[in-house]
Order: structure tokens, then sequence, then C-alpha cells
């Protein structure tokens, strides 16, 4: 089992990652995905999946941080890429939800974004919050590149999963699944989620699967576990099948080697 989705940036998980690493072994979490959010932490992971045998990351500017993309941010990305190639372009996509960059901010950057993932064949690692239209628009002009990347922590409806799904995206789900109060539309999506187009991921140390007991403070990648056990109850199969598939779409998806 692999966490696709980690800030690792965040003290609580790099202050002491020895620890970290080993506690998420502990749980039966092989590895992680370390996902950048701007230049400066794509900078920062590097060194760590080069360290470490069991972390991978990404590289890309999230739409959050677009305003930081400067003319030469492609540039600087492209030889970061070929120094150390990372398994996907992103945090990257829209989100139209708080507009902490404008939408002219992220649309540059999501579309240079694109262009280095076209360039170096790299799946796109999205993000997207209240722009599902425009993040469709912009992704069926590149349906290849579209059908060997991921929507990270898709939280939407059934109706938004299916257009997803005919772009041939991956689906990320994060333990927003086992919320009571916001995860409705999610549960009742995640049936229709064919087992090859699933990915399970912690997002730590936010998004804290709300079924654990005791409550932990904050979410970490040994809590995979829980957001795979409801995945596994909404779909009616049993967890080692549902952790057998989705290490094969890793495999799949990334170009990476899942081991035991």
């Amino acid at each position: 089992m692999i966490d696709i989705g980690v800030n690792i940036n965040h003290p609580f998980l790099l202050d002491d990652l020895d620890t970290t690493l080993l506690d998420m072994r502990g749980a039966g979490v092989n590895g992680m995905i370390c996902i950048a959010s701007d230049l400066e932490e794509s900078k920062l992971i590097l060194p760590l999946s080069q360290k470490y045998p069991n972390i991978w990351n990404t590289l890309g500017c999230h739409p959050h941080q677009a305003k930081t993309w400067s003319t030469e941010s492609k540039r600087l990305c492209s030889l970061l890429i070929q120094a150390s190639r990372p398994i996907a372009i992103g945090e990257t996509g829209l989100d139209f939800n708080r507009n902490y960059s404008t939408p002219d901010e992220q649309y540059y950057a999501f579309n240079e974004q694109i262009e280095l993932a076209l360039e170096y064949e790299l799946p796109l690692y999205l993000h997207e919050r209240d722009a599902h239209d425009e993040m469709l628009e912009r992704l069926k002009v590149h349906p290849e590149l579209a059908k060997r990347s991921v929507i990270h922590c898709f939280t939407g409806n059934q109706k938004e999963l299916e257009n997803y799904l005919e772009l041939g995206l991956y689906i990320g789900i994060t333990g927003w699944v086992c919320d009571e109060r916001r995860g409705a539309d999610l549960q009742a999506s995640v049936p229709y989620i064919p087992l090859n187009r699933l990915l399970l991921e912690t997002d730590a140390p936010y998004l804290l699967p709300r079924n654990i007991r005791p409550r932990p403070k904050k979410n970490h990648p040994k809590y995979l576990p829980w957001v795979a056990l409801e995945v596994a109850r909404l779909k009616g199969i049993a967890s080692e099948t549902l952790n057998q598939q989705t290490n094969k779409n890793i495999e799949s998806l990334f170009g990476i080697k899942v081991t035991d």
C-alpha cells in the first residue's frame, strides 16, 4: 500500500522523518508520494526521494501558489526534472474557491505545467476546486495526457466523477470519504469508480479520517488503512483486493515498483 499524497514539508512530518517513515511502515504503508506546492517545495523534497527508496516526489506549482509562477519558472522546473526526474508534474490545476491566486495567474501556471508534462512525458497531479468545467475544458485538449494523470483528493459528486472518468483520469480518494458531515457526495460516488482507476491517499497532515478513535490531532501516512477500509466497504470488496489493485494502478500510472 502506497500513500499517493503527502505534504511532507509540514514540520509535523518532516522534523523527525525517520520516525514518520517507521510509523508508516509499521501500519503496513510501504511508501509515500510527496507532493510539491511550489518551486521551493519541489527543491526541498527532491533530495528526500534520492535518499529514501520508499519516497517519491512530484514537482510543480499548486493553483494557490500560481502567483509565484514567473517567466523563469518553466525553465527552472525543466532543470530540476533533468537533474532528478519526478514521477509527476504538480500539484497543479485550478482552484476558484478562494482565489489565493487570480484565475489568470492560475491558467498561466497550469498551461505551462501541462507543457512540461507533455515535453517530459510525465503524468499531471491535479488539484481542482470550484473549477470543474474549466478543468475539463483544458484537459479535453490533451486527451492522451489526461488518460495518464490523476485528480488528487477527489471530493465531488457522481456527475463530476463521470466527467473525469470519461477523460480517463485516475481518481485519488482521501479521508474525506470518512467524513460523515461533508463526505456524502463522495461516499455515493465511490462505488462507481472502476478499480483500475482508483488510488488512495491521506493528504497528510490534512484531512484526518474522522473514523479514527481515539482521534489524533493531525493526519499521517500511517492512517491510510482507514481510508482503504472505508473505500473497500463502500465498494463491497475485501481490503486486500483493493490494496492489490491500487498497487497495480500506482505502478501503471507513475512507473514505480511497489514492494511489500
